[in-house]
């Protein structure tokens, strides 16, 4: 099999050629190919957390908490993935236009498009950029948390303490002694039984209070064995960098998302309450289950006058979780979650024993300021990526936002919300080649809700009236609007090109899958962003160019020395256009389309070209204008590189590694994740290992303050990644990026280890999906393939 190592393998015809090229099934074995199975699957601490970048996340795919393991006060922070503040979009009633009067009224902000358009054709940026601000809507809403349940245990002398998560169960563990006797706690959170489970054994009798806190106006009564929480979120908020003048938190009774909570409390001993707190006394073994509902109900419906019948809801899933065992519930839990995790299995070679017996901050930390070699932690960190996607991916329609599913703050870093101009979609880069689609296809979902409202804003804000468009940010309520108010910065406020890179991800699930029916059902949102396209693109010396455009959150200097975002041709508009046209052809040849297959065709044929600047990179602007920050995170013009298909070899492929070698490997932690994918598609795996070494450099809790604080964009104690502050998209990145160092695919062929670094001179990686519809197992020696399997 050698002759395939760094080779294209088509496979419109493997099929009839596959049983003389490959072994048999038994001989590709990890232990019949002289393999190891696969290392421990456990992140693993010696003491409990302080700090929630050290707690350990677990969920269901709703909801979620974060275990921090206390031995004297227990902190469990709660979440549920449909709790955000906000309504469905109300139009010209969304925004108070008395509190903003540098906003445009609703239905106006095209009219200004074209105004936008002359300044850019006068090369007026200055003008253009300031018209920008008339093409600007509400900002997103804010991701909520739930709650905490702290466990207060009585005063004891601890030893022999250690806190792990089992991300092949989806289980975390505490054990330890108190003044002696053997204390333990597991906790994990059930998708088939829809409940979040704390239990807790120990060798003496013992006694705990539990408190259910809440941040949002709330009744909570509690009564023997049972607390129940009766809550609502605002119903508008702002970000918290935007400085309002005014309340950020709106609030009504009769209005925004409601929720019902409910604790209950089973235990050997007794339980006892003073209307507060639920008191648990003389037990041994005791079991907490927490069940929540929201009254969401969908991104187009009100979550009061429509929305589901929570408090039934959560008291019949209470009812149904407390009539079943903490095995009953601990064994359905293992079996559905291993239904999705154990579909892949990884090894990158073996660690020393002796750092691998290590905590995983401290293996952490060697590897970052020692150099280590830690290959266990490496195939641990892409595990632990399959992992959060597993435990915040399962809600139809809610998508893992910016943290994922876990989240303590009311005000969280850029709302928690879905920011579309990278970080959404890097999300769902692994889901598809980690053999997790059913995870991919609640972002799809989501992508056919923002369609229906994407409309609007096409029509409303930039005049176009077929397709659908939308910005840099979302929410739970599927905005699609650009954001900013009249005051936004157009290098994040007025970017337009959302819907065509969203829509990618339609074309992809489909190549992966061979899903025909979930291609038809998706392939209204993937046409109407490629209809969106084709009426946006303007003609300037016989191409077709964006004008406005941006490139995300980057400068230009133009070289008369003006420092701006807005300008007409970016290349990372194109490229995506360019990604969007060409996978909504292939689709409708696919669906029989075939009118829009020639429409697309004959605006492809019209884009305007990659062109490389003096230097030798690929260019990002129109002209070959400088970077107000060369080592900028963002890197949307190579979008055609990764995760688009346009670019590999050649004199563009040279071009985006200069562009890669000027931004450097100091940077965040998503955009890390980005570069390590960019590098192994140019077939770069020394550099892109580099880069995933990059991005797990050990970085300290955030309100951590000792003199030895670590900042800057990595990894976490609890491998979350750091931008910093959290952000779960690296974690994601990271994750694709290996797999894309060692399986690449196309609709027709694969290539093995494309990009396979030194550092992993063996291994093997088995149900790895591709891109022709198959699954790959693959094992490698020496640096060489040793053996290939597609099913």
């Amino acid at each position: 099999m050698d002759m395939f190592y760094g080779a294209k393998m088509r496979v419109d015809s493997i099929m009839e050629r596959i049983a003389g090229m490959l072994f048999t099934a038994a001989a590709l074995l990890p232990a019949a190919c002289g393999m190891p199975e696969q290392g421990e699957m456990k992140l693993r601490y010696d003491q409990p957390a302080t700090y929630f970048e050290e707690a350990l996340p677990i969920g269901n795919g709703r909801l979620g908490a974060m275990v921090y393991g206390g031995t004297v006060q227990d902190r469990i922070s709660l979440n549920d993935i449909t709790l955000w503040t906000g309504e469905p979009e109300r139009k010209a009633d969304h925004v108070d236009m008395e509190l903003y009067p540098r906003m445009t009224p609703w239905g106006e902000a095209w009219k200004y498009v074209d105004s936008v358009r002359e300044a850019l054709a006068a090369e007026d940026y200055r003008r253009a950029e300031r018209l920008q601000h008339r093409i600007q809507g509400h900002f997103s809403e804010n991701y909520q948390p739930l709650g905490t349940l702290t466990i207060r245990y009585p005063e004891a002398e601890i030893s022999d303490y250690s806190r792990e998560l089992d991300i092949s169960e989806a289980v975390a563990r505490v054990k330890y002694l108190r003044d002696g006797k053997r204390f333990s706690a597991e906790y994990l959170a059930s998708a088939p039984d829809s409940v979040i489970v704390v239990r807790f054994t120990s060798d003496e009798p013992i006694d705990a209070e539990l408190l259910l806190d809440c941040p949002h106006p709330h009744e909570a009564v509690c009564e023997a064995g049972k607390i129940t929480v009766d809550g609502y979120v605002a119903y508008h908020s702002y970000p918290n960098y935007f400085r309002t003048g005014h309340e950020r938190f709106m609030y009504s009774p009769d209005r925004g998302i409601h929720y019902r909570t409910v604790l209950t409390a089973q235990c050997d001993g007794r339980t006892e309450t003073d209307g507060k707190t639920l008191s648990i006394k003389g037990a041994r073994e005791a079991v907490i289950k927490i069940v929540n509902s929201t009254s969401f109900n969908g991104f187009d419906h009100d979550p009061v006058l429509e929305g589901v019948p929570y408090r039934e809801f959560a008291d019949a899933n209470a009812k149904r979780s407390g009539e079943k065992s903490y095995g009953e519930i601990l064994k359905n839990h293992i079996k559905d979650y291993r239904s999705y995790f154990d579909r892949l299995t990884i090894d990158l070679g073996k660690t020393d024993p002796k750092v691998k017996a290590l905590p995983t901050d401290v293996q952490l930390k060697l590897y970052s300021d020692e150099n280590q070699a830690n290959p266990e932690l490496e195939a641990l960190y892409f595990q632990y990526g399959r992992y959060l996607l597993i435990s915040s991916s399962r809600t139809p329609g809610v998508p893992a936002n910016l943290q994922g599913l876990w989240n303590e703050s009311m005000e969280p870093p850029w709302s928690g919300n879905y920011t579309i101009n990278i970080n959404l979609q890097e999300n769902y880069w692994p889901a598809e080649a980690a053999a997790l689609p059913e995870m991919h296809e609640v972002m799809l979902d989501y992508v056919d809700n923002m369609s229906v409202s994407g409309k609007e804003t096409a029509l409303n804000y930039l005049g176009i009236n077929q397709g659908w468009a939308s910005g840099h940010n979302s929410d739970i309520w599927a905005m699609t609007n650009p954001v900013g108010l009249g005051t936004g910065d157009p290098n994040w406020a007025n970017w337009y090109m959302s819907s065509p890179w969203l829509a990618t991800h339609i074309w992809e699930h489909y190549l992966f899958t061979r899903d025909k029916e979930r291609l038809r059902k998706d392939y209204p949102a993937l046409k109407g962003a490629a209809e969106f396209c084709m009426a946006w693109l303007v003609e300037k010396d016989g191409e077709l160019i964006t004008s406005p455009s941006t490139s995300p959150e980057n400068k230009y200097i133009t070289d008369k020395g003006f420092h701006g975002a807005t300008l007409y041709g970016a290349v990372a508009d194109i490229a995506m256009i360019r990604e969007c046209l060409l996978d909504a052809a292939a689709a409708s040849r696919e669906l029989a389309d075939t009118g829009f297959t020639g429409r697309c065709d004959s605006f492809l044929s019209r884009l305007r070209g990659y062109h490389t600047g003096a230097d030798g990179h690929l260019m990002e602007w129109y002209y070959d204008w400088a970077d107000e920050d060369p080592q900028h995170r963002h890197q949307s013009h190579l979008f055609g590189v990764y995760p688009g298909h346009q670019i590999r070899s050649g004199k563009y492929a040279d071009a985006a590694l200069k562009s890669l070698e000027i931004k450097g490997f100091e940077t965040t932690g998503w955009s890390c994740g980005w570069r390590i994918n960019l590098y192994a598609r140019l077939r770069d795996g020394e550099n892109a290992y580099r880069m995933y070494r990059r991005l797990l450099r050990y970085i300290s809790p955030d309100n951590y303050r000792g003199p030895d604080a670590r900042r800057g964009g990595g990894t976490y104690p609890n491998l979350f990644d750091a931008h910093s502050p959290f952000q779960i998209d690296g974690n994601f990145g990271g994750c694709a990026g290996v797999m894309e160092m060692l399986l690449f695919s196309e609709e027709h062929q694969v290539e093995p280890l494309p990009a396979l670094p030194a550092a992993w001179p063996d291994g093997y990686i088995r149900g790895i999906r591709t891109r022709t519809g198959q699954t790959v197992d693959l094992v490698w020696k020496n640096g060489k393939v040793k053996s290939f399997k597609i099913r």
